[in-house]
């Protein structure tokens, strides 16, 4: 079956247990279409770019799952229906990461990653002035 992985986002005024609810009321009607979660993270409560809805923050939830193509379309046309619901991302991926999303690492785990001392940069000096427009 494809793997997937599912990002939503909750009105702000639910509290925790009423947020991880969703997340278990998703995996259910996974489930039961022939699908099952791998894996699922509570994110908790972030702030968000813009508003949503008069919202401010929301209740970030992650969901990795295995499931048809079917089981997935029912679990979005569900989510889009919940008043709860503001916002839902779904991205079809080739095979799950392991160990905890960048979300759920902590700070200083993150920096030791992948970033390396960023000495890759090359030459960045140069003039800046010349834009590649017409000479004066």
């Amino acid at each position: 079956m494809p793997l997937y992985e599912h990002v939503f986002i909750a009105r702000q005024d639910l509290s925790n247990a009423q947020a991880e609810g969703l997340i278990e009321h998703f995996s259910t009607v996974l489930s039961d279409n022939g699908g099952k979660v791998v894996e699922h993270e509570y994110w908790g409560v972030k702030t968000m770019a813009y508003k949503i809805n008069k919202n401010r923050k929301g209740h970030y939830a992650f969901l990795k799952s295995d499931a048809p193509a079917a089981a997935v379309t029912e679990m979005e046309r569900l989510m889009r229906l919940h008043d709860d619901v503001m916002r839902v991302l779904t991205i079809k991926v080739d095979k799950h990461e392991d160990g905890p999303t960048v979300q759920m690492q902590k700070r200083d785990e993150r920096e030791r990653g992948d970033r390396g001392d960023r000495g890759d940069r090359g030459d960045r000096g140069g003039d800046r002035g010349d834009r590649g427009g017409p000479t004066p």
